[in-house]
């Protein structure tokens, strides 16, 4: 067994390429986004830790996507996210070093059915019609977004402001963004996180408030591509006012965000957006 340690992954890895044009080939270096497993773990009271679900993400801000990711599923608050540290288990193989993540949370939680330790994918699975948008509302730790929310004129402005912080997907062009914005005039983003998962996204835009001590609610949740159920879930969850995406959303998104009481826009851009 190797004693060596194994490199932090990177959030994007250089590849070589050969670019084709009308008539020509160019070899050169370019960028990929790096795609790794990250294994959450949950320890609560004096419980071992339990493993609660495995997601594909890029690299980086790992402990604000394992928070954000405990309080949006409405397993624990905000206020109960004790500590987060890589796993240090002896028995780990070296790739797993930075790949395996446990959170500490006050308290005792249990893991529902959908997060029992063979769980692993997206926090959209099996979701579908009434029940689940019951269940989706019934997982909010906190209250529904009360305060100011953009109009129009602010909410065409936010898809640019975000695409100006996306340094990773102006290096590779293969990753998600979300952001969260307040309803001034000028549309400031107080935190942009990217990741290979658009879910991943979120996550770590709400874990950064959350490690940070703030209230992970804000007027408007902006992102770079569609919009599907579980991202108004996660919306829900914790109490955002508006979503504000580049895309189209789901039939089922439309719906949750209706039923939560979510200003959902889509098809933005500087000369327009689609209120539904």
């Amino acid at each position: 067994m190797t004693t060596e340690r194994v490199r932090r992954p990177g959030p994007s890895v250089r590849t070589r390429v050969v670019e084709h044009g009308d008539g020509s080939e160019v070899r050169r270096e370019d960028r990929l986004i790096t795609e790794e497993p990250l294994e959450i773990r949950v320890r609560s009271g004096s419980l071992a830790p339990q493993r609660a679900w495995v997601t594909m993400r890029t690299p980086g801000h790992d402990f604000e996507l394992a928070a954000g990711w405990l309080v949006n599923e409405g397993l624990a608050a905000p206020a109960a996210i004790a500590q987060v540290a890589y796993c240090t288990d002896a028995d780990l193989a070296p790739e797993q070093e930075f790949n395996v993540v446990t959170v500490a949370v006050a308290g005792t939680t249990a893991l529902p059915h959908r997060h029992e330790a063979s769980s692993a994918g997206s926090s959209a699975c099996g979701v579908c019609g009434k029940d689940s948008v019951l269940e989706a509302l019934a997982t909010r730790t906190a209250r529904p977004w009360s305060g100011p929310r953009p109009d129009a004129s602010v909410v065409r402005r936010l898809p640019e402001a975000l695409r100006e912080r996306q340094t990773l997907f102006a290096r590779t062009g293969g990753v998600h963004a979300a952001g969260l914005a307040d309803a001034d005039a000028d549309g400031m983003l107080s935190v942009v996180r990217e990741d290979v998962g658009r879910h991943n996204a979120v996550d770590k835009v709400v874990g950064a408030r959350v490690l940070a001590g703030e209230p992970p609610a804000a007027a408007c949740l902006v992102l770079s591509g569609r919009v599907g159920f579980e991202l108004v879930q996660k919306a829900a969850a914790v109490g955002i006012g508006s979503i504000v995406a580049v895309g189209a959303p789901t039939s089922l998104a439309a719906r949750l965000a209706a039923e939560a009481g979510i200003d959902l826009w889509g098809f933005t851009s500087a000369g327009r957006t689609v209120r539904y």
